[in-house]
């Protein structure tokens, strides 16, 4: 039976705001000359890191277990979104059957703070008799992983933000900037661009920027609204309706674009009193020479020329100037481009 009893709650005026704000910046600040402490160590054993992982044939595989293995998780997300091909392997599940995910063509990346953990030492043997290179992230640069390591990063802190000095707190960030460190360092040396970054983000915001084209999101055939130069008003307003754009394209019989009518030439049309609504052709209200772009321009450009010369819609024309496709501003909002 569980005995345990669920602390009492303080009062809310049992601790003050300033002692909890002071509590807070003591915290930030002992993280904060943890990180500082890293710069120093950025040396060649951080060199001889990269050079491993950049030599690797395989990925880089990381291990660590409770806290330490938050933080490996996240290293090994970052890696393998940065351009180095990278999972995370929980070592007490290693030492049951998920060694067989380790290659000898990989790397080992080992995170522990005492350099001492148990699960982590006991796979050693296996990876070292694979001949797979190991580097070590540790705390204590005499621990015995950072002895059997290839070579040793220094993550030690002066001191963790936990006053009782127990929770692993500014151990915890110096690892994971030195992680950070690692990552971008290696991205950098690869040559690594945005749009190597956006192919592994594709549903990310930026992927969407750099990956989506006009011709991903465009309406085609049936859907673009199209009428012939002698159209009434009438037709123009009735083709904007059913195809809901805002606008028609004017098209000769070999679909060539003459023009564009939008809500705003009605608009105009409607302010000219010279202008008779009854009888009037399309050709006469149209836009000539509207903005155009072609389907392999990126979708984030069509957002831009909107924007920029303040309309709402465009016609996409291949290279005769033909219309094959169209999209409005709510097109670009829905494939969250804008």
């Amino acid at each position: 039976m569980n005995t345990r009893t669920a602390p009492a709650p303080l009062a809310q005026t049992a601790v003050s705001s300033d002692s909890l704000a002071r509590s807070a910046r003591t915290v930030i600040a002992t993280e904060a000359a943890a990180i500082r402490s890293l710069e120093p160590r950025i040396d060649g054993q951080f060199s001889a890191a990269c050079r491993i992982i950049l030599a690797c044939r395989g990925r880089v595989v990381v291990i660590g277990m409770g806290k330490s293995g938050h933080i490996a998780r996240k290293i090994a997300a970052t890696l393998a979104s940065t351009g180095t091909p990278s999972f995370f392997v929980h070592p007490g599940e290693a030492s049951h059957g998920d060694l067989g995910m380790i290659l000898p063509e990989d790397v080992v990346l080992a995170l522990s703070n005492s350099g001492e953990t148990d699960e982590v030492l006991f796979i050693l043997p296996v990876i070292k008799r694979q001949g797979i290179p190991l580097i070590a992230m540790t705390g204590n640069p005499r621990s015995s992983l950072a002895h059997q390591a290839d070579t040793h990063l220094d993550v030690s802190v002066p001191a963790e933000a936990c006053p009782l000095g127990l929770a692993p707190t500014a151990s915890t960030t110096a690892a994971l900037v030195m992680g950070d460190a690692l990552s971008v360092a290696l991205l950098e040396a690869r040559g690594f661009t945005s749009d190597d970054f956006a192919r592994s983000h594709p549903a990310g915001s930026l992927g969407r920027r750099l990956l989506l084209h006009i011709g991903d999101i465009m309406h085609h055939g049936e859907g673009i609204p199209s009428v012939g130069p002698g159209s009434s008003l009438t037709a123009a307003l009735m083709e904007m309706t059913r195809k809901r754009l805002g606008m028609t394209a004017v098209v000769d019989g070999e679909q060539r674009l003459l023009g564009v009518f939008t809500d705003g030439d009605l608009r105009r049309a409607v302010d000219d009193h010279n202008v008779d609504l009854r009888h009037v052709k399309v050709e006469d209200l149209m836009t000539r020479k509207p903005k155009t772009l072609s389907a392999d321009k990126l979708a984030v450009e069509a957002a831009q020329v909107m924007e920029n010369h303040q309309i709402h819609a465009l016609l996409v024309v291949d290279d005769e100037n033909r219309v094959v496709g169209a999209l409005n501003i709510h097109d670009l909002l829905r494939a969250r481009v804008v």
